[in-house]
């Protein structure tokens, strides 16, 4: 069974870039047809997609973040990444990395749901000064 598990800083400034790595076990990101996806909470808000990059490498963002936001894979390392670049506060949330199909895509864009796929723990990151 997969498992995915997010890691980076806790803590990023104002106007520097968030960077968070999520490592995959259990299966090649590689194998199709699944895409791996970053989304995230805001404190008393509800989940946000962010972006995702699939079994081929093509990648999609929310066209919110779009300006922002870079996904990119390892495949040697069987891990993606997010770069998200001139954080501020509001982005300050709980960011989770995991693994959806293609069949499951259909509409997870627009509602989120870590009851779909397999996620990780998610990860708190902070954005202060």
């Amino acid at each position: 069974q997969v498992r995915l598990q997010e890691s980076g800083p806790d803590l990023v400034k104002p106007s520097q870039t968030l960077s968070l790595t999520c490592t995959v076990f259990g299966g090649s990101i590689t194998t199709a047809p699944y895409y791996y996806n970053w989304i995230r909470q805001p404190p008393g808000k509800g989940l946000e997609w962010i972006g995702d990059i699939g079994s081929g490498g093509s990648t999609d963002y929310s066209p919110s973040l779009k300006s922002r936001a870079s996904i990119a894979r390892n495949t040697v390392k069987n891990e993606f990444t997010l770069q998200l670049s001139s954080v501020t506060p509001e982005d300050t949330a709980v960011y989770y990395c995991g693994r959806i199909n293609y069949y499951q895509r259909v509409g997870f864009k627009t509602s989120p749901d870590r009851g779909v796929g397999s996620w990780g723990q998610g990860t708190q990151v902070t954005v202060s000064s």
